[in-house]
């Protein structure tokens, strides 16, 4: 009797990603239309490099690599598509545009209700620096985000 599981011909983890992401889509589709409703508010997490993302420089040049975006009180023109969103946000008093595919998100946390879904993205090849948490204008800074027990993290990695 062999007791190794056999390495899966089913993309499993991708399946389950993806499905995923869609519920993220989903709920930023309908804030599109309706609004954030009660004390909703959302910590959104995404490669700043990932292929797609479409960010201001000084964006890039600050956060290299990763970067959390808050949907809140302050944003505006958001547009959601099938597998990207766009958003206007401020920073330091400088307007911005973001372009993010779902593909690119990392974490997408809504602290009202203990809601987080946490994905993998395959890394950009590059040098990259530490950078220091990203803060659009608007945002309660001192508000802590609990990962709580609602926090859905998948990982199908392959046993040997």
């Amino acid at each position: 009797m062999n007791d190794s599981t056999p390495d899966s011909l089913i993309p499993y983890d991708e399946i389950v990603q993806e499905a995923l992401r869609a519920v993220v889509g989903r709920v930023l589709g309908e804030v599109e239309a309706n609004g954030l409703p009660g004390e909703h508010h959302f910590y959104i997490t995404f490669k700043t490099r990932a292929p797609g993302v479409d960010i201001p420089d000084h964006l890039i040049a600050k956060f290299p690599d990763e970067m959390t975006i808050v949907l809140q009180n302050r944003y505006w023109d958001l547009s959601v598509g099938k597998d990207r969103f766009e958003v206007g946000l401020s920073f330091n008093q400088i307007n911005s545009m973001l372009h993010i595919p779902f593909a690119a998100i990392t974490s997408f946390v809504d602290p009202a209700v203990d809601f987080a879904l946490q994905f993998q993205v395959d890394e950009v090849e590059s040098n990259l620096d530490a950078h220091e948490p990203a803060q659009n204008d608007g945002d309660d800074q001192n508000e802590k985000v609990d990962d709580g027990s609602n926090v859905v993290t998948v990982d199908f990695g392959k046993k040997k």
